[in-house]
């Protein structure tokens, strides 16, 4: 089994290992026909040779006898921290168990350090047990869940960090600020969401993040930041928004 950089020319075959692995990790709980629409809005034609000509994406397949079988893919935002966001990483079911997975996810993770990546952020619906438990065996930290909608139905999803350098920040990943009216607030770069300039960081009025204030915008470290009750961020500073949510893909 081989590993290398994904090129436009494996685009068919990345769209079939997706809906392979979708299949088989969220059949018993997503139909059939959710199932063929995410594919068809995340893994289009267009959308895969548009990750795999941009520089900020860092996009692996896994090669076996000839047969493109896995690939996990990456996109960096830059702001304050360096942020790697683990869209998908997908084995075919006949060749899961041996180990393809943690072999992608560590080139995928060599990679990101080379481009200067602080930390690691991942994502899994609840419904995939194989994707969460792969999560806690490769010493990922779960930091959050949050509601996606799929197909006009909504799952809950849980979110997953780790550091890619092996220091552990003394605040917890807590960095304590002051907004402009003096009040003392505490911003997690353990959790964010991105933006379109840079991720956007969750923000609390505590230590122990039991009382959330918002969100700080990556970009200018803003405090200004505008939610809606879909959860669309946009800085009121600069203008960075919220990309739209995308749904997590069978991580194995």
């Amino acid at each position: 089994m081989d590993l290398r950089d994904a090129t436009t020319e494996d685009v068919e075959a990345v769209r079939r290992v997706a809906t392979e692995s979708l299949s088989a990790s969220y059949g018993h709980a997503i139909d059939e026909e959710t199932i063929e629409a995410a594919v068809e809005k995340w893994y289009s034609a267009d959308r895969l040779r548009e990750a795999l000509t941009d520089d900020r994406e860092i996009f692996v397949v896994a090669v076996d006898e000839g047969s493109i079988v896995g690939f996990a893919q990456s996109e960096i935002s830059e702001g304050r921290e360096v942020v790697g966001y683990l869209d998908w990483l997908h084995v075919v079911p006949d060749h899961r168990g041996g180990g393809i997975g943690s072999q992608l996810l560590a080139r995928l993770k060599q990679d990101l350090v080379a481009s200067g990546v602080d930390r690691l952020e991942g994502r899994v619906l609840t419904e995939n047990e194989e994707g969460v438990a792969f999560y806690e065996e490769q010493g990922f930290s779960e930091v959050g869940e949050r509601t996606v909608d799929i197909h006009g139905e909504s799952f809950t999803e849980r979110v997953f960090t780790t550091l890619l350098d092996e220091a552990e920040s003394e605040s917890g990943g807590l960095t304590h600020r002051t907004t402009d009216d003096g009040t003392p607030v505490y911003v997690s770069y353990e959790e964010s969401m991105r933006g379109s300039d840079a991720p956007f960081f969750a923000v609390y009025l505590d230590e122990e993040r039991t009382e959330r204030y918002g969100w700080m915008c990556g970009v200018d470290e803003s405090l200004d930041v505008a939610i809606d009750t879909m959860e669309r961020l946009e800085c009121n500073e600069c203008r960075n928004r919220r990309k739209p949510v995308r749904w997590d893909a069978a991580y194995l």
